[in-house]
């Protein structure tokens, strides 16, 4: 058996609560394909801990002596590698499919979400890296967490009304990816599970599709995604 392939995994003050939607990307596609994984807890003033990847973010993983960063990149790296797994795009056609769920991701849901719940990351994050959260973080969305937090109810709002096409989508079909689900699945999926475990509101209660699409991949792959604790 392969030796399992180490992710470098963002970690709250808590190491074993997981959160970034990128790395819980890594993670189902990991679970997807069927190969054995070790998670190691990083936090995000640890830059020497994966400086050998040269830069400074996470997910990284190790597949024996090889590297990779990005969730995109670990992804196409591992369609590769891995052939004889199960697929992560279905083919070319949905190859180019996902490449726009993964643009829409992170360029609408992405931005509704953390607007909503960055105080909350803040206050699970190590004291260590609160500082450098507040403060990168801070410069990014050009106000204050405080701010954020004010404005709570018009961003849960917002946030919505950017998951309507999604919940009219899985109103046809089971998954995104179709009759199963597939790394689009996983984009999306993992979004909602960074608002799951990073607070409480609710964002599906009104929607069937969604809130049964939630179930479903919240119960896949042995129930991975669900072991990890909602917030409280």
């Amino acid at each position: 058996m392969n030796a399992p392939i180490k992710l470098y995994d963002l970690a709250a003050a808590d190491a074993h609560i997981r959160f970034s939607p990128n790395c819980w990307r890594v993670r189902l596609a990991l679970a997807h394909k069927g190969l054995p994984t070790e998670t190691i807890p990083w936090r995000f003033t640890e830059k020497e801990a994966i400086a050998f990847s040269g830069q400074g973010k996470v997910p990284v993983i190790l597949d024996g002596a090889r590297c990779v960063t990005d969730s995109w990149a670990i992804a196409e790296y591992l369609e590769t590698a891995y052939p004889d797994r199960p697929s992560l795009f279905n083919g070319p056609a949905g190859l180019a499919l996902t490449r726009f769920v993964n643009e829409w991701t992170e360029t609408v849901l992405h931005p509704a979400i953390a607007r909503l719940i960055l105080p909350d990351i803040h206050a699970m994050l190590h004291p260590k890296d609160q500082d450098y959260f507040k403060t990168t973080r801070e410069a990014f969305f050009g106000c204050s967490l405080d701010d954020l937090a004010a404005a709570q109810q018009s961003h849960l709002a917002a946030l919505r009304q950017a998951l309507k096409p999604l919940a009219a989508a899985l109103g046809h079909q089971p998954y995104l990816a179709g009759t199963a689900p597939a790394y689009a699945d996983h984009i999306v999926f993992a979004a909602l599970q960074w608002l799951r475990v990073c607070a409480t509101y609710d964002v599906t209660g009104d929607q069937p599709a969604l809130a049964a699409w939630m179930t479903h991949m919240l119960d896949a792959y042995d129930g991975l995604a669900r072991a990890m604790p909602a917030a409280r």
